[in-house]
């Protein structure tokens, strides 16, 4: 198993900067979130979307580095969502060469948001693109087992399935046991961090956007999560520290420090 930098884990960069902290640490995929988002300050602004600048820097350092991009974000889909809007996010994913996009869902409606899901994934499909969906505790799609049912209605294993992220399995109430009982074409992506074993529930969405812990520096199970998961599965680090950010720790160190403690933790198994 191979390990991506994760963009949260140094959000304080732009998707170039990115892919050249990826390509210096030895990491040979990220996972990309591509353009600024409102909840996630830390970001630069860039512009992604069409032939700019930004996009043909980071395609040159992608080449030079050898570095490719894993999954890309974000893909948000609520009760409102335009499925063709989508459609400049999935062209741009797939001119970056992704192998696939990230959605999380947010529609109270299930009928409905698993006819979004379904025509969204199909969308995704004609620009050749893979889709995990998140399952995520503030989300509609709260659980694993959520996910897979979610992944499942579409019909498509091992092109549409579950991101599972460690942080999220736990919060969710989930364990590694579940995990390993989900058949392995429905877990085609995963997500190493560390944590608190008890949360605070005042700052559910800030621990999972801005503030996890390095490996071994928590209670989570690094190394039990790496073997319930499928042999191969795709997985990235995803380790947003804002206390190392604003203790000055520079973008190299923070993702470095990020990568080595993850493929620590679980030992042989990356």
């Amino acid at each position: 198993m191979r390990l991506a930098l994760d963009h949260l884990t140094v959000a304080d960069t732009t998707p170039s900067q990115l892919v050249g902290v990826a390509a210096a640490i030895g990491c040979p995929a990220i996972c990309l979130f591509m353009e600024p988002m409102a909840v996630l300050p830390r970001l630069p602004r860039f512009e992604l979307y069409g032939d700019t600048p930004e996009r043909r820097e980071t395609l040159a350092r992608m080449a030079d580095g050898g570095v490719s991009l894993d999954i890309a974000y974000p893909f948000t889909l609520t009760g409102r969502s335009d499925i063709a809007s989508f459609s400049r996010g999935l062209e741009t994913a797939a001119v970056l060469g992704a192998w696939g996009v990230n959605v999380l869902a947010y529609d109270r409606e299930p009928t409905r948001r698993a006819d979004t899901f379904a025509a969204f994934c199909d969308l995704a499909g004609r620009f050749g693109l893979n889709v995990v969906v998140e399952f995520y505790p503030l989300s509609q799609v709260p659980t694993l087992d959520d996910a897979v049912e979610l992944a499942r209605s579409v019909g498509a294993p091992g092109r549409v399935g579950v991101n599972a992220d460690l942080l999220h399995l736990t919060r969710s109430g989930g364990t590694i046991e579940s995990l390993a009982a989900v058949p392995p074409e429905w877990i085609l992506y995963a997500q190493y961090c560390d944590a608190p074993a008890v949360q605070d529930l005042s700052s559910r969405d800030y621990e999972a956007s801005h503030q996890r812990l390095a490996a071994g520096a928590g209670a989570l199970d690094l190394a039990g999560f790496a073997a319930a998961l499928p042999p191969g599965c795709r997985a990235s680090v995803e380790m947003p520290r804002e206390d190392a950010l604003q203790a000055g720790v520079p973008t190299f160190d923070r993702a470095r420090a990020a990568l080595n403690g993850v493929r620590q933790a679980v030992g042989g198994r990356i």
